[in-house]
């Protein structure tokens, strides 16, 4: 090969290497974010408090950050959202989710479906974590201090989780169809970042007040202004939990 063809195949070849990564640049660059805020009105839920141990458990129960956190902020905190669109991958994680001053810490968690949530039992007494909800019912016995359960979730939901031997322990798993999804902040605030441009439903759900939904057109700028009004009636506070 002559020397004027090795350095035109040397050009070929450079000039293919970028045009890739131009592309990958390209691609990496049409996500934006789509950033919203939710508002709660009307009376609100208060955070669910477990009582004095009875016999079967003599410890001591720690209010913890929920139930000195304002109402407004705990019950904005407690809002998912999340998209729905076809071509929506899904990422599995890793969760968990405490048993810790007879509580579950955290009392929400959102997955993408695939993900497995764990269940570590950090008290000194016995628990029994289970869920009868349909997207995913579950049993996990009784286990002590330092031991832990593993639960898959692979398909899309809301999952109740409760304790057999504390009923008052109460918590929920959000499994969302895809990796779009998050939790508002205490300010009411969210962001699902790297949205593809596409036309998409957006869902917000509170345990008590259900599921709001949206029509949204996303750009490669990215969508902001997007608003959920929640309203929350204390002639339901506590039925999200009942009867799942």
């Amino acid at each position: 090969m002559t020397s004027y063809a090795r350095k035109g195949c040397f050009v070929f070849l450079l000039l293919g290497a970028m045009c890739a990564l131009a592309a990958d640049g390209a691609v990496a660059g049409d996500a934006g974010s789509v950033e919203g805020i939710i508002t709660v009105k009307k009376k609100l839920t208060k955070p669910r408090v477990t009582p004095s141990a009875d016999e079967y458990g003599r410890t001591a129960v720690e209010l913890g950050a929920d139930a000195t956190k304002d109402p407004l902020a705990y019950e904005r905190s407690h809002v998912v959202i999340y998209l729905e669109g076809e071509k929506l991958e899904s990422r599995a994680i890793t969760a968990t989710m405490e048993q810790k001053n007879r509580r579950f810490v955290p009392d929400l968690v959102v997955i993408p479906a695939g993900s497995t949530v764990s269940f570590p039992n950090l008290d000194e007494i016995f628990h029994n974590v289970f869920s009868l909800s349909k997207p995913r019912s579950f049993d996990l016995g009784n286990y002590s201090k330092n031991q832990t359960r593993f639960v898959t979730f692979s398909k899309a939901g809301v999952v109740f989780v409760n304790c057999h031997l504390h009923p008052n322990m109460s918590a929920a798993i959000v499994v969302t169809p895809n990796r779009w999804s998050t939790k508002a902040d205490d300010a009411g605030k969210f962001v699902l970042p790297q949205v593809p441009p596409g036309k998409y439903t957006i869902v917000a759900w509170h345990k008590t007040a259900g599921y709001f939904r949206q029509e949204i057109q996303v750009t490669e700028k990215g969508r902001s202004g997007v608003e959920f009004l929640i309203p929350v009636d204390e002639s339901a506070i506590g039925k999200g939990m009942a009867g799942q």
